[in-house]
């Protein structure tokens, strides 16, 4: 199975912000259990390449993780260095997107318009992020799949386990979920993370359901 592939199986790309040494496992650990296996990390929380690294090397086959939030190349390659797998960006910055193929990991800008959506797209992205999605709905993603139906796109803002089927049947591959998700500021404890593994293998139901599945 391709790397793209393992990002999109269950449909849904945990954004998990304001991560630390502490929480980082035991929530990844909850959010595989309930079926979300694609984890970014967002580069503006402290220590991050620390987190990334710690992540992926204590995770291995049990979770996909990457970064997000990269707005140059730099950071993107520093990323992966620490071991990311994939590479989210809130905008199109194409010589971040040629850094992150460089070193053959996932490359997944965010876009908004048709442009940008095709923009990245030919500069070698593997997939499209289309935030902020709650601006525009699930209706966006199927106009915008009727003449570019070739290019993978994906939601990002707003994203609940209520319309998370609906972007799935306009076109979308997957969803980036975030603080509807979770919540890194809530103490860990066994029934923080019992809840959130039931939510997200909600999320993954809901996805599976509008898959048809």
């Amino acid at each position: 199975m391709s790397l793209l592939n393992e990002l999109t199986e269950s449909g849904i790309v945990a954004v998990i912000r304001g991560a630390n040494k502490d929480n980082i496992i035991p929530i990844a650990k909850a959010l595989s259990a309930g079926g979300v296996k694609a984890l970014e990390l967002t580069v503006e929380t402290p220590k991050i390449l620390s987190l990334v690294e710690m992540a992926a090397d204590e995770l291995k086959d049990e979770a996909i993780v990457g970064v997000g939030t990269v707005l140059d190349p730099e950071t993107a390659r520093a990323s992966i260095m620490a071991g990311a797998k994939f590479v989210f960006s809130p905008v199109v910055n194409i010589e971040t997107i040629k850094m992150t193929k460089r070193y053959g990991v996932l490359s997944v800008p965010g876009a908004f318009t048709p442009t940008e959506i095709l923009t990245a797209y030919e500069n070698g992205a593997d997939l499209i992020k289309v935030f902020p999605a709650n601006i525009v709905g699930p209706g966006y993603f199927k106009d915008v799949h009727g003449p570019m139906p070739h290019i993978p796109l994906m939601p990002t803002g707003g994203i609940n386990v209520t319309n998370v089927g609906a972007y799935i049947k306009a076109g979308a591959v997957a969803a980036g979920v975030g603080s509807t998700l979770v919540n890194t500021k809530k103490e860990i404890t066994d029934e923080y993370l019992a809840s959130l593994t039931e939510v997200a293998s909600q999320f993954v139901r809901e996805v599976q359901l509008s898959r048809g599945k």
